[in-house]
């Protein structure tokens, strides 16, 4: 607070476990996308006050389950003030701003200061609001709803044809919307299919959207639910080298993959389907249990979910063997979890479809030591995504050099574990929320050991992909003898020798 710090809205929504926020009295501006607070089941606090934003306040602010406070005033934000079914705000104001239309009955208890310089307010506590103007809003607010259904209607128009009947991919030259094979040919024969009409009747919300996609969820009715990932960033090659590469993605098929079921081409944009996932991305699980209401992740859970990362990942190894490589992103919340928490992996092999000036911002590879010091990507950079992806997994924390965008932090989750001495590692890096751990910690310490071995800064040193899964599916639940393994611990090395 009470700087001259200035630029557009900062990226806050993988901060998970973020409480509060104080950028009063600054220099920000423009709009603040609408899902922007979306998943922020924690934040009690927003201060925004004395700033320039712009464009209406984002509706998922109102869906915050513990906001307590909410300053907004002093800036230039319009339209309507969301509507706050249940909240626990004590502290709110929009003063100053040119918002419009009802005072949302919910927050009426607060006083008139709360609202003061907005003109076109009205309702309690201010003066009641004219019938006319009541009927105005009304009808703006039946046009914005028939200009959102149209534009959902039109966006998941443009995502499927009716299906046909091949397996084979098929691209229609008109619409430039191709489908391939979303299973093997036994399961496409048994997925439900659906039609136009049911397409434009289903119900879309939105999952989560970031610089480099948004993800919106379609329920169709009585049939599948799709995700539709909209990308803007992706015009690193020309139209047919596009559709061949998605082609070539869609013919992959492994337990451990969510393959795309279709995807539309235009210039400015590109969309992605998938399947729909109900049990959401291990991100979520990891650092939102709580908020979700769920129990954190056990031990043998975390262990099948390593384990079906890496078989995941080596087939696209095997795969896509031309891609140097061929996930190219892989982090927590690019694995989704299946309700036996199989773990699917997600947007891979898009490394040479993106806009290369975005994805030396964004993609995981670009975090790794070999760019960082060499501007180099080699085969072993995936394994180094695959060791820090393990040590987030086994010690319950976000990799914060993943949030920055650029070159990042100098201080990774690597080095913090590889700071504590191995005799500390169960009470000091393991997630102590992974519940009991009795004749588990030799197993997990060897586990651990693996992931600092992908996690290598000199390539040459830094396992390979085969090495590192063969050593993974060593790893068991329980430990087989009473030996202490620490005293067995010396270094990276002895690990790697011990076949």
């Amino acid at each position: 607070m009470n700087n001259d710090l200035e630029g557009p809205w900062p990226e806050i929504h993988r901060l998970i476990g973020l409480k509060s926020i104080y950028l009063s009295n600054n220099k920000f501006s423009g709009e603040i996308p609408f899902q922007t607070f979306q998943g922020l089941q924690w934040l009690k606090k927003i201060h925004l006050s004395n700033n320039q934003f712009t464009g209406e306040v984002p509706i998922s602010v109102a869906s915050l389950p513990r906001l307590l406070e909410l300053r907004l005033d002093g800036n230039q934000f319009t339209g309507a003030i969301p509507r706050f079914h249940r909240h626990r705000l004590r502290s709110f104001s929009v003063a100053n701003n040119q918002l419009h239309g009802q005072i949302p009955p919910s927050l009426s208890k607060f006083p008139v200061s709360s609202f003061s310089g907005n003109e076109r307010l009205c309702g309690t506590p201010l003066e009641a609001c004219k019938a006319k103007t009541s009927t105005v809003s009304i009808i703006v607010a039946v046009v914005v709803v028939c200009v959102a259904v149209i534009v959902i209607g039109a966006v998941i128009f443009i995502l499927h044809r009716r299906r046909q009947r091949s397996a084979a991919c098929i691209e229609n030259s008109e619409s430039g919307l191709s489908k391939g094979r979303a299973r093997d040919i036994s399961n496409e024969s048994r997925r439900e299919r659906f039609d136009l009409q049911e397409l434009l009747r289903a119900s879309a919300e939105i999952l989560g959207s970031g610089c480099f996609s948004s993800s919106y969820k379609a329920s169709l009715l009585d049939g599948p639910t799709i995700v539709v990932k909209r990308f803007k960033q992706m015009n690193n090659v020309g139209k047919e080298e596009f559709q061949e590469h998605m082609r070539r993605i869609g013919r992959l098929s492994h337990p451990n993959l969510l393959p795309p079921v279709a995807y539309y081409y235009r210039k400015e944009e590109k969309l992605m389907v998938t399947d729909f996932v109900q049990n959401g991305s291990l991100a979520v699980r990891l650092h939102g249990h709580q908020s979700l209401g769920e129990p954190s992740l056990d031990w043998p859970i975390r262990l099948k979910i390593v384990k079906g990362i890496a078989k995941g990942l080596e087939y696209l190894y095997r795969d896509m063997p031309r891609l140097i490589a061929p996930h190219g992103n892989l982090k927590s919340s690019n694995v989704l979890l299946t309700e036996s928490f199989e773990p699917l992996l997600t947007d891979y092999g898009l490394v040479p479809v993106i806009n290369q000036e975005l994805a030396q911002d964004i993609m995981v590879i670009y975090k790794s030591p070999e760019y960082l010091q060499q501007g180099r990507i080699t085969k072993k950079t995936d394994v180094w995504c695959l060791g820090i992806l393990i040590l987030e997994i086994l010690t319950g924390k976000f990799p914060a050099n993943f949030l920055q965008q650029g070159k990042g932090s100098e201080v990774s989750l690597a080095s913090w574990v590889h700071s504590v001495v191995p005799e500390e590692w169960t009470n000091a890096v393991f997630d102590q929320e992974m519940g009991a751990t009795q004749n588990c910690e030799g197993e997990m310490g060897k586990l651990l050991k693996i992931a600092l071995c992908c996690c290598e800064g000199d390539v040459d040193k830094r396992w390979d992909l085969k090495e590192a899964v063969e050593k993974i599916q060593e790893v068991k639940q329980r430990d087989h003898d009473q030996e202490n393994f620490y005293t067995s611990y010396a270094s990276e090395a002895d690990l790697k020798s011990s076949t």
